[in-house]
């Protein structure tokens, strides 16, 4: 899906007058105030309170955010209800959102100040995004899509239980309200869905009865007669594709998880599933959890930003913003060492800034990077407010130290067996070590996915075990004081230690720290940081070409697919178990083994990865909607490996056949 640059809405704010958008010549909301249209017209017209009472979760669907009104009117109604749902998650596009200064003016007098500065503080940068907001503990998920309500709707991947039709009037903004969007509502709406809508055009309701919902009219407010009501009621419903298919959790028992691997994909996994009332049993085959690259003392998070914005530059952007508002919130908290400072990603001739807002991602001179770096340095650079540097050792054991979630360590996964709609994990002795009616795998490169028997062979899943090796020293006082990336990277740890690397060696399985490998990074500091031996050279060392006794290091392995991009999701069956009619061509198509699933492939970006693919796992297996635009759902699902050895094997049965 192509992007383009987010504008953000030109508001005109009057006094005693409803604010205007000079674009569309029109209102935001009546005279008679925006919280009681958003009552009558979207939580009325749509049965709520009542509709979402008692249930586990409800979700809203609202195809124009504006300025988040009738959000913030279900908040309070939903936190106002003793019988309330226990997740609300309302998903809003919005192709021109305001400012967070616009925001804050708008809620100056709001109706609920304390829900409307909850929102404020939480609005992100206005980049093409779904952003993932979270409030209420996680109980109230916000999903803000920024874009085009004609492109984004088809993007998403959820299904609702209402439909809140907002916009400007029809006639000043028809894009909103037309064919193309009326008909991709039936394609995300949940059995008995209803919708509400202030407007009564013609062609509204008759898109509405197009895609299946019977219509009716309600009386209207604010100076109109009637409003639009709609109940989805079609007379065929196309069933959901077999690669797409949540997980029953209906049962008693249903409800738990076998995660292996205790790295960080295995402690991001778990802490996602047991914050959404999961029990899950962590298996690590070390002796103690995050032993591989997970293990190192510091890491980087951080954004990318590429003109095209394609696919790896978009799940980068959505990643980063997500774990930086996680990880800013752990660290400030004391929970976890690290630093929420931004990151300067040093790059010759970045004086030319990509089309995203400053909050994401600013070009700076050589001075500025300077300045920001707290050090002399030759360079210009990409500076992103939201990065920083985290210790993904101290991470997992947080993640995983927390109800819900059972750690059990040398425990090695030999073989997976599917009984009576659940799994049983078993050693090389065949002693069962876990049961679950899902197992997720999240071992890496060092824990491949264990034989499986009761179920169709899975496909394989090619990841490339990458040795890299990171160096440390006590850091001289012109040490960066924001961590730094470019030609490898450079952080300055909370106990004084400046942490740098890190090598990358592909194949190479040996454990040993070696000299020659702190030589490199040593090396590769030096390029980094354009500056001479006062930084290169530890303590004690007269000549940056060898490395002191005095440094220490460590060595991991990154687990890395072909595509450079993470596994993510329902193991697809193998392609030569299918039907040989079997389509493979799209993602959604492919059967999955039964209650399987894979996070996994987090490269050297694991930190920034890790909770937004934990999120995805979560929304798969509990068909929740999806954090990402469909495109990239495909990108990171597995079964991305069997469409293109499908592909392959078409074309060239094709060109046998020509020749």
């Amino acid at each position: 899906m192509k992007t383009a640059p987010i504008v953000p809405a030109d508001i005109v704010f009057t006094a005693g007058q409803p604010p205007r958008a000079p674009a569309f010549d029109d209102v935001y909301h009546p005279r008679a105030g925006a919280a009681k249209q958003a009552r009558h017209v979207f939580l009325s017209g749509n049965g709520l309170p009542g509709r979402w009472q008692d249930r586990p979760r409800f979700v809203i669907l609202e195809t124009g955010f504006g300025l988040g009104n009738n959000f913030l009117a279900s908040w309070q109604a939903w936190r106002d209800d003793p019988r309330r749902c226990e997740r609300l998650i309302f998903v809003s596009i919005e192709k021109h959102p305001p400012s967070r200064d616009a925001l804050r003016q708008a809620h100056a007098a709001s109706a609920s100040p304390a829900l409307a500065q909850q929102l404020i503080d939480a609005w992100p940068p206005l980049t093409p995004n779904i952003h993932v907001i979270e409030l209420e503990g996680g109980a109230l998920r916000l999903l803000l899509v920024l874009g085009d309500v004609e492109a984004l709707l088809p993007q998403l991947a959820l299904q609702a239980d209402a439909f809140y039709l907002d916009g400007f009037a029809p006639d000043r903004n028809p894009q909103m309200w037309s064919p193309r969007v009326l008909a991709a509502l039936a394609r995300h709406a949940a059995p008995g869905a209803t919708a509400a809508t202030w407007s009564v055009a013609r062609s509204l309701r008759e898109g509405l009865r197009t895609g299946g919902f019977e219509v009716d009219l309600q009386p209207g407010m604010g100076g109109k007669r009637e409003q639009c009501v709609a109940r989805y009621a079609p007379t065929f419903v196309p069933r959901r594709a077999p690669g797409r298919q949540a997980v029953d959790t209906q049962g008693p028992v249903a409800r738990r998880a076998l995660v292996i691997g205790a790295g960080l994909a295995g402690a991001a996994a778990a802490d996602a599933l047991a914050r959404n009332g999961w029990t899950c049993t962590v298996l690590e085959q070390q002796e103690e959890p995050a032993q591989a690259a997970s293990g190192n003392p510091g890491g980087l998070y951080h954004g990318t930003a590429h003109a095209d914005d394609g696919v790896h530059a978009r799940f980068n952007r959505a990643a980063a913003l997500l774990a930086g508002t996680r990880y800013r919130a752990l660290i400030d908290a004391g929970a976890v060492p690290g630093q929420a400072c931004g990151h300067l990603r040093l790059h010759p001739g970045a004086g030319e800034a990509p089309a995203l807002p400053v909050d994401y991602v600013q070009a700076l001179d050589t001075e500025a990077t300077s300045k920001r770096a707290g050090m002399s340095l030759t360079s210009t650079a990409w500076f992103y407010p939201g990065g920083g540097w985290i210790s993904p050792r101290d991470l997992c054991h947080r993640l995983l130290d927390q109800p819900g979630i059972g750690l059990q360590c040398a425990k090695r996964v030999a073989r997976l067996v599917r009984r009576d709609d659940a799994w049983a994990a078993l050693d090389a002795q065949d002693r069962v070590l876990g049961e679950a009616p899902v197992v997720v795998w999240a071992g890496g490169a060092s824990q491949p996915l264990p034989s499986l028997d009761g179920v169709p062979a899975a496909e394989p899943l090619p990841m490339e075990a990458v040795r890299g090796q990171v160096s440390w020293f006590a850091a001289p006082g012109t040490a960066p004081s924001r961590p730094l990336s470019g030609h490898g990277y450079a952080l300055r740890l909370d106990d004084g230690r400046l942490l740098c690397g890190a090598t990358t060696q592909p194949g190479d399985m040996d454990a040993q720290v070696r000299a020659s490998d702190h030589a490199d990074n040593l090396q590769r500091l030096r390029v980094l940081a354009g500056i001479g031996p006062d930084l290169a050279a530890p303590a004690g060392s007269s000549s940056t070409a060898e490395a002191p006794a005095s440094i220490g290091g460590r060595v991991g392995w990154r687990a890395v697919a072909p595509d450079r991009l993470p596994y993510v999701g329902a193991v697809p069956v193998a392609l030569d178990a299918l039907p040989p009619a079997q389509r493979a061509d799209q993602c959604r198509l492919i059967p999955r083994v039964p209650g399987l699933f894979v996070m996994g492939g987090l490269a050297s970006r694991g930190l920034t990865w890790a909770p937004l693919a934990a999120e995805i796992l979560v929304a798969w297996i509990e068909g929740l909607p999806m954090p990402v635009e469909a495109d990239l759902l495909d990108a990171v699902d597995p079964a991305r490996v069997t469409v293109r050895r499908w592909r392959r094997g078409v074309s060239g049965t094709t060109e046998r056949s020509s020749n």
